[in-house]
């Protein structure tokens, strides 16, 4: 069996790494994004719902070989390319060969992922991936029945195979929903567990929702459940804590978790301040900040907005 999105993408782009979401793993470096079509959960409130729900040829009009897609990449500048916009599981195995001729080239691999997958196909997907950000949709098992047309567990099993069983880096993401998974409770349970099992230097980004797909009559996410998603996730132990699809320069920016500097300033996806020394310690007191740097930030983030790319045939 063949997969018929094999070669065919819904789009290639030239992004920040930081738009998807990933704030400790080559900060201000450009990634080549692409995904296909189509996705294994059934999400209500998809913000990528004309690709994830697509069955449509024309959503396929870019084609790439991995090896080309990887040389395209190098040719770029870009550090790592991105597998996202839908799930790379529905992909697996272009996504594979993808992050197979990326790894021939020395460029990074990163997932975007719900990290719904079951136990077999997991160990071979993320072995090939440096970077994972998991889409965590929320911590109820009612939500992702009634909402997501999933469960819950299997992404807690993905987390927490990719925390300790792999050498990629993770970050997580929680769309908040107004009335949905956004209340201080579930959000104290999501903080705990992530502080008790992945450990308190994974980051954790909050972001906004916005009306789209099936859930159109629900109003966008305020600032302030963000800032209290943060807050509430600071004071159960986690070090980094991100807010996302709002202007928020306090929450998109890293600091360190002893002394409190500002390492790295943010104001959207473009750095502003960068406080790191060699083996990103922090300068003011030496203490290391968990992620993969590199000595000086990258610019690209200062210098351009995402550009799309034309088709590699």
């Amino acid at each position: 069996m063949v997969l018929t999105t094999y070669r065919r993408s819904s789009g290639f782009c030239v992004d920040p790494i930081e738009k998807k979401p990933l704030n400790h793993f080559l900060p201000g470096t450009p990634v080549l994004s692409f995904g296909t079509a189509g996705c294994n959960l059934g999400c209500a409130f998809c913000q990528n719902w004309d690709i994830s729900r697509s069955r449509d040829i024309d959503r396929l009009a870019e084609r790439g070989s991995p090896e080309t897609i990887a040389r395209a990449a190098r040719e770029l500048g870009c550090r790592s390319v991105a597998f996202t916009y839908n799930d790379p599981v529905i992909f697996h195995e272009y996504a594979v060969d993808v992050a197979l001729a990326c790894r021939q080239v020395g460029v990074k691999n990163v997932a975007v992922t719900a990290g719904y997958v079951c136990p077999e196909p997991r160990v071979e997907l993320y072995r090939h991936m440096d970077a994972v950000n998991v889409d965590l949709k929320a911590f109820d098992e009612g939500f992702y029945r009634r909402l997501c047309a999933g469960h819950l567990q299997p992404v807690l099993e993905t987390l927490e195979y990719i925390r300790h069983e792999t050498g990629a880096w993770l970050e997580v993401t929680t769309l908040l929903i107004p009335g949905l998974n956004d209340a201080a409770d579930q959000i104290d349970r999501e903080t705990r567990w992530i502080a008790e099992h992945l450990g308190p230097d994974v980051p954790l980004h909050f972001t906004a929702f916005h009306p789209a797909w099936r859930m159109i009559d629900r109003p966008p996410t305020e600032p302030a459940t963000l800032h209290r998603g943060r807050r509430i996730a600071l004071g159960n132990g986690l070090r980094y804590v991100y807010t996302g699809n709002v202007h928020d320069p306090e929450g998109g920016s890293t600091n360190c978790h002893v002394c409190g500097e500002r390492l790295i300033g943010r104001n959207w996806y473009v750095i502003t301040e960068w406080n790191l020394a060699s083996e990103g310690r922090c300068r003011r007191c030496g203490t290391r900040c968990a992620g993969v740097f590199e000595e000086r930030p990258g610019d690209w983030g200062a210098r351009r907005l995402p550009v799309r790319v034309a088709s590699f045939v």
